[in-house]
């Protein structure tokens, strides 16, 4: 694998992200045609229940890549925070957002406080503070 940097961090997950969130939108759209085409007759309500046991998945899929990635947030977050108390002996500035610590965890202790600072200061956002990165930490865990 390459150095990871600010273009090539982001991570995807092709049979996640492309081939079953595909799958399950096509599936949807083929349930939505075979209801409309089902409506009137005896098999409407098999058709209507495929739709919404379809639809169901695509949700349920939606919600659980949203817990995980929320997960990953707080553990993020209470790295970060370790990672500043082990260097200063106090916790991260209150005023930095959830979004500031995501992209803080890519720089290098030496740039870290700098950019906190910065960040709050100027509002930076998360785009920002990434490109604003001299020497990238990688961090290949988060997907």
């Amino acid at each position: 694998m390459s150095e990871q940097n600010y273009s090539n961090h982001a991570q995807m997950v092709p049979g996640f992200h492309y081939v079953l969130f595909g799958v399950s939108f096509l599936t949807l759209i083929g349930a939505g045609v075979n209801y409309f085409g089902a409506m009137g007759t005896e098999g409407a309500y098999s058709a209507a229940l495929i739709f919404v046991l379809t639809f169901a998945v695509l949700v349920t899929m939606f919600y659980g890549r949203l817990f995980a990635l929320k997960a990953q947030d707080r553990a993020i977050r209470a790295e970060e925070n370790l990672r500043h108390f082990a260097r200063k002996g106090t916790l991260m500035d209150a005023k930095i957002t959830m979004r500031q610590i995501i992209a803080l965890r890519f720089a290098p202790d030496e740039e870290w406080d700098d950019l906190a600072k910065k960040a709050v200061a100027n509002n930076m956002s998360e785009k920002e503070i990434k490109q604003a990165i001299k020497n990238w930490k990688a961090d290949t865990y988060r997907v």
